[in-house]
Protein backbone atom coordinates (compact mmCIF):
# COMPACT_ATOMS: atom_id res chain seq x y z
CA UNK A 1 0.00 0.00 0.00
CA UNK A 2 2.99 2.16 0.63
CA UNK A 3 4.69 1.89 -2.59
CA UNK A 4 1.68 2.70 -4.76
CA UNK A 5 0.48 5.46 -2.79
CA UNK A 6 3.86 7.17 -2.90
CA UNK A 7 4.33 6.19 -6.60
CA UNK A 8 1.22 8.43 -7.15
CA UNK A 9 2.28 11.63 -4.85
CA UNK A 10 3.86 14.48 -6.22
CA UNK A 11 6.73 15.82 -5.62
CA UNK A 12 7.15 18.00 -2.25
CA UNK A 13 8.28 22.14 -2.59
CA UNK A 14 11.55 20.72 -0.08
CA UNK A 15 12.62 17.97 -2.90
CA UNK A 16 12.94 19.89 -5.36
CA UNK A 17 15.92 21.45 -7.30
CA UNK A 18 17.13 25.27 -6.75
CA UNK A 19 18.06 25.79 -10.70
CA UNK A 20 14.99 24.57 -12.46
CA UNK A 21 13.10 26.48 -10.52
CA UNK A 22 15.24 29.82 -10.85
CA UNK A 23 15.33 29.05 -14.21
CA UNK A 24 11.85 29.13 -14.25
CA UNK A 25 11.22 32.71 -11.99
CA UNK A 26 13.90 34.23 -14.51
CA UNK A 27 11.71 33.03 -17.26
CA UNK A 28 8.66 34.58 -16.51
CA UNK A 29 10.76 38.35 -16.51
CA UNK A 30 11.40 37.19 -20.39
CA UNK A 31 7.68 36.59 -21.24
CA UNK A 32 6.85 39.41 -19.80
CA UNK A 33 9.42 41.50 -21.43
CA UNK A 34 7.96 39.65 -24.98
CA UNK A 35 4.69 40.39 -24.33
CA UNK A 36 3.61 44.03 -23.22
CA UNK A 37 4.84 45.64 -25.77
CA UNK A 38 2.57 43.98 -28.86
CA UNK A 39 -0.51 45.02 -26.67
CA UNK A 40 -0.05 48.67 -27.55
CA UNK A 41 -1.26 50.90 -30.92
CA UNK A 42 1.93 52.69 -30.90
CA UNK A 43 5.35 51.03 -30.10
CA UNK A 44 6.96 54.01 -30.89
CA UNK A 45 4.52 56.50 -28.62
CA UNK A 46 6.76 58.17 -26.17
CA UNK A 47 10.61 59.02 -25.82
CA UNK A 48 12.17 57.69 -29.40
CA UNK A 49 15.66 56.45 -27.52
CA UNK A 50 14.52 54.76 -24.92
CA UNK A 51 11.20 52.64 -27.22
CA UNK A 52 14.22 52.30 -29.88
CA UNK A 53 16.20 50.33 -26.95
CA UNK A 54 13.28 48.64 -25.51
CA UNK A 55 12.82 46.97 -29.31
CA UNK A 56 16.54 46.30 -29.88
CA UNK A 57 16.20 44.28 -26.76
CA UNK A 58 12.90 42.54 -27.39
CA UNK A 59 13.97 41.31 -30.52
CA UNK A 60 17.54 40.44 -29.88
CA UNK A 61 17.15 38.72 -26.31
CA UNK A 62 13.00 37.85 -26.03
CA UNK A 63 11.20 37.45 -28.94
CA UNK A 64 10.95 33.68 -29.73
CA UNK A 65 13.78 32.87 -27.23
CA UNK A 66 11.51 33.40 -24.00
CA UNK A 67 9.60 30.66 -25.24
CA UNK A 68 12.33 28.27 -26.90
CA UNK A 69 13.30 28.77 -22.98
CA UNK A 70 9.82 28.07 -21.80
CA UNK A 71 9.65 24.89 -24.34
CA UNK A 72 12.85 23.40 -22.81
CA UNK A 73 11.88 24.01 -19.34
CA UNK A 74 8.81 22.37 -20.27
CA UNK A 75 10.16 19.44 -20.90
CA UNK A 76 12.75 19.46 -18.70
CA UNK A 77 10.01 19.42 -15.97
CA UNK A 78 8.66 16.32 -17.76
CA UNK A 79 11.63 14.41 -17.84
CA UNK A 80 11.68 15.35 -13.72
CA UNK A 81 8.49 13.61 -13.56
CA UNK A 82 9.57 10.42 -15.25
CA UNK A 83 12.40 10.14 -13.07
CA UNK A 84 10.61 10.62 -10.00
CA UNK A 85 7.92 8.01 -11.00
CA UNK A 86 10.50 5.86 -12.03
CA UNK A 87 12.20 5.97 -8.94
CA UNK A 88 9.28 4.93 -6.61
CA UNK A 89 8.92 2.41 -8.42
CA UNK A 90 5.80 3.49 -11.00
CA UNK A 91 5.70 1.11 -14.44
CA UNK A 92 5.09 2.35 -17.91
CA UNK A 93 1.59 2.08 -18.15
CA UNK A 94 0.55 4.20 -14.90
CA UNK A 95 3.43 6.83 -15.97
CA UNK A 96 1.64 7.04 -19.67
CA UNK A 97 -1.77 7.11 -17.80
CA UNK A 98 -0.43 10.03 -15.41
CA UNK A 99 1.12 12.08 -18.74
CA UNK A 100 -2.17 11.28 -20.54
CA UNK A 101 -4.45 13.19 -17.67
CA UNK A 102 -1.63 16.03 -17.48
CA UNK A 103 -1.53 16.87 -20.95
CA UNK A 104 -5.56 16.43 -20.83
CA UNK A 105 -5.76 18.87 -18.46
CA UNK A 106 -3.17 20.78 -19.84
CA UNK A 107 -5.52 21.20 -22.54
CA UNK A 108 -8.41 22.33 -21.01
CA UNK A 109 -6.60 24.78 -19.07
CA UNK A 110 -4.98 25.97 -21.89
CA UNK A 111 -8.19 26.49 -24.14
CA UNK A 112 -9.82 28.40 -20.78
CA UNK A 113 -6.46 30.65 -20.64
CA UNK A 114 -6.61 31.01 -24.96
CA UNK A 115 -10.67 32.58 -24.27
CA UNK A 116 -8.97 35.05 -22.45
CA UNK A 117 -5.88 35.71 -23.50
CA UNK A 118 -4.70 35.14 -27.32
CA UNK A 119 -1.52 34.17 -26.85
CA UNK A 120 -1.66 30.85 -25.07
CA UNK A 121 0.92 28.23 -24.84
CA UNK A 122 -0.62 25.60 -22.06
CA UNK A 123 -2.42 24.37 -24.49
CA UNK A 124 0.12 23.86 -27.22
CA UNK A 125 1.91 22.09 -24.35
CA UNK A 126 -1.28 19.88 -23.65
CA UNK A 127 -1.55 19.09 -27.34
CA UNK A 128 1.85 18.18 -27.68
CA UNK A 129 2.41 16.42 -25.00
CA UNK A 130 -0.90 13.93 -25.57
CA UNK A 131 0.44 13.25 -29.16
CA UNK A 132 3.99 12.59 -28.43
CA UNK A 133 3.13 10.76 -24.30
CA UNK A 134 5.69 7.51 -26.07
CA UNK A 135 8.69 10.01 -26.98
CA UNK A 136 8.91 10.48 -22.49
CA UNK A 137 10.39 7.25 -22.16
CA UNK A 138 12.24 7.14 -26.23
CA UNK A 139 15.91 6.67 -26.68
CA UNK A 140 18.03 9.20 -26.49
CA UNK A 141 19.22 9.09 -29.98
CA UNK A 142 15.53 9.22 -30.88
CA UNK A 143 14.89 12.57 -28.78
CA UNK A 144 17.85 13.64 -30.84
CA UNK A 145 16.39 12.66 -33.96
CA UNK A 146 13.26 13.92 -34.12
CA UNK A 147 14.40 17.46 -32.31
CA UNK A 148 16.53 17.64 -34.94
CA UNK A 149 13.98 16.20 -37.43
CA UNK A 150 10.67 19.10 -36.27
CA UNK A 151 13.18 22.09 -35.72
CA UNK A 152 12.88 22.60 -39.64
CA UNK A 153 9.42 22.85 -39.67
CA UNK A 154 8.97 24.80 -36.80
CA UNK A 155 11.56 27.03 -37.93
CA UNK A 156 10.31 27.48 -41.04
CA UNK A 157 6.26 28.18 -39.38
CA UNK A 158 7.57 31.23 -37.13
CA UNK A 159 9.85 32.70 -39.81
CA UNK A 160 6.90 32.57 -42.32
CA UNK A 161 4.84 34.36 -39.53
CA UNK A 162 7.65 36.77 -39.15
CA UNK A 163 8.11 37.38 -42.63
CA UNK A 164 4.06 38.13 -43.29
CA UNK A 165 4.41 40.65 -40.44
CA UNK A 166 7.00 42.14 -42.20
CA UNK A 167 5.68 42.35 -45.29
CA UNK A 168 2.12 43.79 -43.92
CA UNK A 169 4.64 46.82 -41.84
CA UNK A 170 5.99 47.42 -45.10
CA UNK A 171 2.98 48.21 -46.99
CA UNK A 172 1.80 50.43 -44.25
CA UNK A 173 -0.28 47.93 -42.63
CA UNK A 174 1.47 46.97 -40.02
CA UNK A 175 -0.67 43.81 -37.67
CA UNK A 176 -0.55 45.24 -34.28
CA UNK A 177 -3.31 43.25 -31.89
CA UNK A 178 -4.26 46.27 -30.73
CA UNK A 179 -6.31 46.62 -33.69
CA UNK A 180 -7.92 43.66 -33.19
CA UNK A 181 -9.18 43.71 -29.53
CA UNK A 182 -12.72 43.16 -29.11
CA UNK A 183 -14.70 46.55 -27.74
CA UNK A 184 -16.57 44.13 -25.11
CA UNK A 185 -15.25 41.66 -22.90
CA UNK A 186 -18.23 38.49 -24.58
CA UNK A 187 -16.54 39.33 -27.74
CA UNK A 188 -13.23 38.77 -27.06
CA UNK A 189 -13.90 35.35 -25.41
CA UNK A 190 -15.83 34.49 -28.52
CA UNK A 191 -12.77 35.60 -30.71
CA UNK A 192 -10.29 33.31 -28.01
CA UNK A 193 -12.55 30.42 -28.68
CA UNK A 194 -13.40 30.16 -32.27
CA UNK A 195 -9.07 30.80 -33.36
CA UNK A 196 -8.01 27.84 -30.74
CA UNK A 197 -9.10 24.81 -32.93
CA UNK A 198 -7.19 26.63 -35.62
CA UNK A 199 -3.52 28.41 -33.93
CA UNK A 200 -3.40 25.96 -30.92
CA UNK A 201 -2.78 22.62 -32.98
CA UNK A 202 -0.91 24.32 -35.77
CA UNK A 203 1.91 26.12 -32.93
CA UNK A 204 2.36 22.57 -31.32
CA UNK A 205 5.60 21.85 -33.53
CA UNK A 206 6.83 24.84 -32.07
CA UNK A 207 7.37 23.17 -29.02
CA UNK A 208 8.66 19.58 -29.88
CA UNK A 209 12.25 20.56 -30.57
CA UNK A 210 12.86 21.90 -27.47
CA UNK A 211 10.67 19.86 -25.42
CA UNK A 212 12.56 16.76 -26.26
CA UNK A 213 16.10 18.62 -25.29
CA UNK A 214 14.54 19.18 -22.20
CA UNK A 215 13.72 15.30 -21.62
CA UNK A 216 17.09 14.61 -22.67
CA UNK A 217 18.85 16.80 -19.92
CA UNK A 218 16.58 16.08 -17.57
CA UNK A 219 17.65 12.49 -17.66
CA UNK A 220 21.38 13.35 -16.87
CA UNK A 221 20.13 15.76 -14.36
CA UNK A 222 21.80 18.85 -15.84
CA UNK A 223 19.75 21.38 -14.15
CA UNK A 224 18.97 19.13 -10.87
CA UNK A 225 22.86 18.83 -10.31
CA UNK A 226 24.52 21.90 -12.16
CA UNK A 227 27.83 21.11 -9.69
CA UNK A 228 28.58 17.93 -11.85
CA UNK A 229 28.33 19.20 -15.49
CA UNK A 230 29.75 22.14 -15.10
CA UNK A 231 32.25 22.05 -17.89
CA UNK A 232 29.06 21.57 -20.04
CA UNK A 233 26.80 24.41 -18.73
CA UNK A 234 30.01 26.79 -19.46
CA UNK A 235 30.23 25.70 -23.26
CA UNK A 236 26.27 25.38 -23.67
CA UNK A 237 25.83 29.18 -22.16
CA UNK A 238 29.13 30.85 -24.01
CA UNK A 239 28.62 28.73 -27.02
CA UNK A 240 24.78 28.96 -27.69
CA UNK A 241 24.38 32.79 -26.10
CA UNK A 242 27.16 33.22 -28.26
CA UNK A 243 25.32 32.01 -31.95
CA UNK A 244 22.47 33.80 -30.90
CA UNK A 245 23.38 37.47 -30.06
CA UNK A 246 25.21 37.11 -33.58
CA UNK A 247 22.30 35.46 -35.41
CA UNK A 248 19.42 37.47 -33.91
CA UNK A 249 21.48 41.16 -34.26
CA UNK A 250 20.48 41.71 -37.94
CA UNK A 251 16.80 41.03 -36.61
CA UNK A 252 17.59 43.45 -34.59
CA UNK A 253 18.74 46.20 -35.90
CA UNK A 254 15.83 45.99 -38.90
CA UNK A 255 13.35 45.97 -36.10
CA UNK A 256 15.02 49.38 -34.71
CA UNK A 257 15.78 50.67 -38.17
CA UNK A 258 18.78 51.12 -37.97
CA UNK A 259 19.53 49.06 -41.15
CA UNK A 260 16.80 48.17 -43.86
CA UNK A 261 17.05 45.64 -46.50
CA UNK A 262 14.62 45.36 -49.94
CA UNK A 263 16.26 41.75 -50.91
CA UNK A 264 14.06 38.90 -50.29
CA UNK A 265 15.61 36.45 -49.96
CA UNK A 266 18.04 38.60 -47.70
CA UNK A 267 14.94 39.27 -45.31
CA UNK A 268 13.65 35.82 -45.17
CA UNK A 269 17.64 34.41 -44.15
CA UNK A 270 17.60 37.23 -41.56
CA UNK A 271 14.54 36.25 -39.93
CA UNK A 272 14.88 32.44 -40.09
CA UNK A 273 18.44 32.74 -38.63
CA UNK A 274 16.59 35.10 -35.72
CA UNK A 275 14.11 31.99 -34.93
CA UNK A 276 16.50 29.49 -35.28
CA UNK A 277 18.88 31.03 -33.19
CA UNK A 278 16.39 31.80 -30.84
CA UNK A 279 16.09 28.28 -29.92
CA UNK A 280 19.62 28.09 -28.73
CA UNK A 281 19.45 31.10 -27.01
CA UNK A 282 16.88 30.03 -24.73
CA UNK A 283 18.57 26.66 -23.77
CA UNK A 284 21.50 28.97 -23.41
CA UNK A 285 19.76 31.37 -21.00
CA UNK A 286 18.62 28.13 -19.23
CA UNK A 287 22.53 26.88 -18.83
CA UNK A 288 23.48 30.25 -17.56
CA UNK A 289 20.88 29.88 -14.93
CA UNK A 290 23.00 26.33 -13.76
CA UNK A 291 25.76 28.00 -13.61
CA UNK A 292 24.36 30.65 -11.31
CA UNK A 293 22.62 28.00 -9.15
CA UNK A 294 26.08 26.10 -8.95
CA UNK A 295 27.95 29.06 -7.86
CA UNK A 296 24.92 29.67 -5.28
CA UNK A 297 25.48 26.18 -3.91
CA UNK A 298 23.52 26.10 -0.81
CA UNK A 299 23.82 28.87 0.61
CA UNK A 300 20.44 30.34 -0.54
CA UNK A 301 19.57 34.56 0.28
CA UNK A 302 16.45 36.22 0.28
CA UNK A 303 16.20 37.05 -3.21
CA UNK A 304 17.42 33.73 -4.26
CA UNK A 305 14.39 32.16 -2.37
CA UNK A 306 12.22 34.02 -3.73
CA UNK A 307 12.95 34.11 -7.31
CA UNK A 308 12.57 30.32 -6.52
CA UNK A 309 9.60 30.59 -5.27
CA UNK A 310 8.00 32.46 -7.83
CA UNK A 311 9.31 29.32 -10.56
CA UNK A 312 7.91 27.23 -8.02
CA UNK A 313 4.52 28.90 -9.40
CA UNK A 314 5.46 29.72 -12.80
CA UNK A 315 2.18 28.82 -14.38
CA UNK A 316 0.03 30.49 -12.07
CA UNK A 317 2.22 33.79 -12.17
CA UNK A 318 1.82 33.17 -16.13
CA UNK A 319 -2.07 33.28 -16.11
CA UNK A 320 -1.34 36.12 -13.35
CA UNK A 321 0.64 38.04 -16.47
CA UNK A 322 -2.17 37.59 -18.73
CA UNK A 323 -4.53 38.79 -16.54
CA UNK A 324 -2.53 41.90 -16.20
CA UNK A 325 -2.33 42.72 -19.84
CA UNK A 326 -6.53 42.27 -20.12
CA UNK A 327 -6.59 44.65 -17.34
CA UNK A 328 -4.36 47.23 -18.77
CA UNK A 329 -4.67 47.45 -22.44
CA UNK A 330 -8.06 46.14 -23.54
CA UNK A 331 -11.05 48.51 -24.56
CA UNK A 332 -13.26 46.98 -21.90
CA UNK A 333 -10.66 47.42 -19.31
CA UNK A 334 -8.50 50.31 -18.88
CA UNK A 335 -7.77 50.78 -22.30
CA UNK A 336 -4.13 51.77 -22.32
CA UNK A 337 -3.10 50.47 -25.37
CA UNK A 338 -2.88 54.05 -26.86
CA UNK A 339 -1.00 55.52 -23.87
CA UNK A 340 2.06 53.59 -23.90
CA UNK A 341 4.84 52.68 -26.31
CA UNK A 342 7.68 50.14 -26.27
CA UNK A 343 9.39 51.07 -23.28
CA UNK A 344 6.75 52.35 -20.93
CA UNK A 345 5.58 48.46 -21.59
CA UNK A 346 8.67 47.70 -20.71
CA UNK A 347 8.48 49.30 -17.27
CA UNK A 348 4.96 47.60 -16.83
CA UNK A 349 6.51 44.33 -17.33
CA UNK A 350 9.55 44.64 -14.71
CA UNK A 351 6.78 45.77 -12.56
CA UNK A 352 4.67 42.77 -12.80
CA UNK A 353 7.64 40.62 -12.64
CA UNK A 354 8.68 42.11 -9.36
CA UNK A 355 4.96 42.14 -7.93
CA UNK A 356 4.97 38.40 -8.62
CA UNK A 357 8.11 37.74 -6.73
CA UNK A 358 7.07 39.50 -3.56
CA UNK A 359 3.67 37.50 -4.38
CA UNK A 360 5.11 34.07 -4.67
CA UNK A 361 7.63 34.71 -1.65
CA UNK A 362 4.58 35.57 0.45
CA UNK A 363 2.95 32.40 -0.68
CA UNK A 364 5.97 30.44 0.32
CA UNK A 365 5.76 31.89 3.72
CA UNK A 366 2.75 31.34 4.37
CA UNK A 367 2.64 27.98 2.99
CA UNK A 368 0.20 28.12 -0.17
CA UNK A 369 1.79 26.49 -3.76
CA UNK A 370 0.72 28.40 -7.19
CA UNK A 371 -3.22 27.82 -7.42
CA UNK A 372 -3.03 26.50 -10.96
CA UNK A 373 -0.26 24.12 -9.77
CA UNK A 374 -2.09 22.90 -7.76
CA UNK A 375 -5.28 22.19 -9.66
CA UNK A 376 -3.00 20.81 -12.18
CA UNK A 377 -1.65 18.47 -9.53
CA UNK A 378 -5.33 17.62 -7.67
CA UNK A 379 -6.85 16.70 -11.85
CA UNK A 380 -3.74 14.62 -12.53
CA UNK A 381 -2.53 12.90 -9.90
CA UNK A 382 -6.62 12.11 -8.27
CA UNK A 383 -7.54 8.57 -10.65
CA UNK A 384 -3.98 7.36 -9.06
CA UNK A 385 -4.62 8.06 -5.83
CA UNK A 386 -8.34 6.76 -5.95
CA UNK A 387 -6.70 3.75 -7.52
CA UNK A 388 -4.30 3.22 -5.06
CA UNK A 389 -6.68 3.50 -2.44
CA UNK A 390 -9.23 0.93 -4.00
CA UNK A 391 -6.40 -1.26 -3.82
CA UNK A 392 -5.87 -0.78 -0.20
CA UNK A 393 -9.29 -1.26 0.57
CA UNK A 394 -8.93 -4.55 -1.41
CA UNK A 395 -5.69 -5.89 0.43
CA UNK A 396 -7.36 -5.13 4.10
Amino acid sequence: MTTSLSAAAPTSVSARSLAPDLARGFMLLAIALAHAPVFVSDPAHGPAALNTAAQFVKSLFTDNQARAMFVFLFGYGLGQLAQRQHARGSDWISLRKLLRRRSLWLTVIGFAHAAFMPMDIIGVYGLTLLALTPLVRARDSTLWWTSALTLLPATLLISWQGMVAREAAAAGRPFMLADTMAETFGAHLVDGIASWPIETPIATVVVVPGMLLGIWAARRRILDEPERHLPLLRRVTVLFLGVSVLGRLPAALVATGAWTTTSHPLAWTVTTAHTLTGYAGGIGMAAAVGLVAARIGRDHGRLTVALAALGQRSMTFYLFQSVVWVALFYPFTLGLRDDMGSAATFAVAVGVWIVSILLAEWMRRAGHRGPAEVLLRRLSYREGRSNSRNRAGVTS
